[in-house]
């Protein structure tokens, strides 16, 4: 991308996903605590599912033209640090033009991965009707164990919102709400549905 691009007027790209997402109606430009967990666990969510998913983010930035918003990867890794359950934690506000940018690229990487989310969930469900463990479905205990994993390693356990999470069971649970929220991510309309749930309570 060039530096006019860049240093000038917003790309039509980027122009067209900003404007078709409405403003959630808060006061301000600071999205709310659990805006940016939900992004950030989604985020996760993905990386679990499939190896590789964090370089996928830094090229759809490029592709969807939203390099102007996510530069590099330190900026990404910055916007997620402001989910307060990390051990990175940052104080940094996380915009609503940057929330934007989070939720088209979970949408998209949620499209593209559509049919192994719904593989998951098919499997998780016929498990649970059968009462029978998730680590009897290879690709669902594979997810299940990356997702623990990255959540472990990421996130900082001194943390009350973090500290209900210390059995495999609870993270479990947790995984696969995410899994139902990424199904919830694809088809047309997807970015517009995940944006309007992110804010869900929050206006008064």
């Amino acid at each position: 991308m060039t530096a006019s691009l860049i240093n000038g007027p917003m790309s039509e790209s980027l122009m067209g996903i900003i404007e078709s997402l409405p403003h959630p109606g808060i006061v301000g430009d600071a999205c709310p605590r659990r805006t940016k967990v939900e992004l950030d666990l989604i985020l996760l969510a993905i990386e679990a599912i499939e190896s590789g998913s964090s370089e996928q983010m830094l090229q759809l930035a490029k592709e969807l033209n939203l390099s102007e918003i996510i530069k590099n990867r330190i900026v990404l890794w910055r916007m997620r640090s402001t989910n307060p359950m990390r051990r990175a934690h940052t104080r940094r506000i996380l915009s609503i033009k940057e929330a934007k940018a989070l939720s088209a690229i979970s949408c998209r990487l949620a499209s593209r991965l559509a049919v192994p989310i719904r593989q998951l969930l098919q499997a998780e469900q016929q498990l649970s009707d059968k009462q029978i463990p998730p680590e009897y479905n290879f690709r669902l205990s594979e997810y299940l164990d990356r997702f623990r994993a990255h959540f472990r390693s990421r996130m900082n356990p001194r943390r009350a919102k973090v500290s209900i999470y210390q059995e495999d069971d609870k993270l479990n649970e947790l995984a696969i709400s995410l899994l139902t929220k990424l199904l919830f991510c694809t088809g047309t309309l997807g970015t517009q549905r995940l944006w309007m749930s992110l804010f869900d309570g929050e206006v008064k």
